[in-house]
């Protein structure tokens, strides 16, 4: 794991060193807005159908599921408190609560858990995402931060909307030629493998482009404090009591709770700034939650 993470923050701070040097004036927000829209309009529907095409698909599924929603709820129903009995504004109280109660299961648990666990992994990482942490991002994600922000003058978009996407029509095949039993073509399980080995490193990088020490402020300490307890210690302690619980064990129990024990989620940023909540706040805790990660994915990784 310790080998990993080292790998993984090498690539991040080039990531962040495009940061600061914009080689041929291609600033952060433009490389990270290319590179995660190729990642996330091709490469990572190749990956999705590559992965639950062969997939133990079944009884598992509904447990990663269920440990990934219910994760989900209690941290976001644990943070509410804290923000509640704290008095946060409501800026601060939507930017900490999707801060704490989103993690980033796949644009770091996928990396990370490929190379502490195999490729095997990518699955679990695949379904907690699209069945779970996905689901919930664009429905109570989107709902919060509609609650404690503030709607544009615009109609807003139907948080079904975002199901219509590359990703899930692509889990929606995949589980429909998995279910049937259709076996993959040679040619095109190679064409799927060779696009699932783009995702990581990119995700990775992108990453890095989004981490920004210049949000860092001593202001927002009292904020980012139960972030970081909730997102890095009482998130996975819920995740690893629960797994006990369903029809989870060994590797798999392992690799579903390092996903969950994963930093504050990047897409949250977009969140906080189309309802005008804390973005500052929002991405410091993206910052630091995912520089302590270093630390507690260790712990976690050892401990399972």
């Amino acid at each position: 794991m310790t080998a990993t993470l080292m790998q993984m923050t090498v690539l991040m701070l080039c990531g962040a060193g495009w940061r600061i040097l914009t080689p041929n004036r291609l600033s952060a927000e433009q490389t990270r807005l290319v590179l995660t829209s190729v990642v996330y309009y091709f490469f990572l529907p190749a990956m999705v159908l590559d992965v639950l095409w062969r997939a133990d698909i079944g009884w598992q599924s509904l447990s990663f599921s269920l440990l990934g929603c219910a994760s989900i709820l209690a941290s976001a129903a644990l943070s509410w408190a804290i923000c509640k009995l704290c008095r946060f504004r409501n800026p601060q109280t939507g930017a900490v609560i999707l801060a704490a109660a989103f993690p980033n299961v796949t644009y770091l648990g996928l990396p990370v858990l490929e190379q502490a666990f195999g490729h095997w992994s990518r699955s679990v990482v695949i379904q907690i995402d699209l069945f779970a942490a996905a689901p919930l991002v664009f429905t109570l994600g989107i709902g919060l931060a509609r609650h404690y922000g503030e709607s544009a003058a615009d109609k807003p978009k139907s948080p079904l909307a975002f199901f219509n996407a590359p990703p899930f029509w692509a889990a929606f095949l995949a589980v429909a030629l998995n279910l049937n039993q259709i076996a993959t073509p040679d040619w095109l399980a190679g064409l799927l493998h060779t696009c699932s080995g783009a995702v990581a490193p990119l995700m990775i990088f992108s990453l890095g482009l989004a981490l920004s020490w210049r949000d860092v402020h001593l202001r927002n300490l009292p904020f980012v404090v139960p972030i970081l307890l909730v997102k890095l210690l009482l998130m996975p302690l819920f995740a690893l009591w629960l797994a006990g619980y369903l029809a989870l064990a060994g590797q798999f129990k392992a690799a579903a709770v390092l996903d969950i024990a994963m930093p504050s989620m990047v897409l949250g940023i977009v969140l906080c700034d189309r309802y005008r909540l804390d973005s500052g706040l929002y991405a410091m805790a993206v910052t630091l939650t995912t520089a302590c990660s270093l630390f507690s994915l260790p712990f976690w990784f050892h401990s399972l």
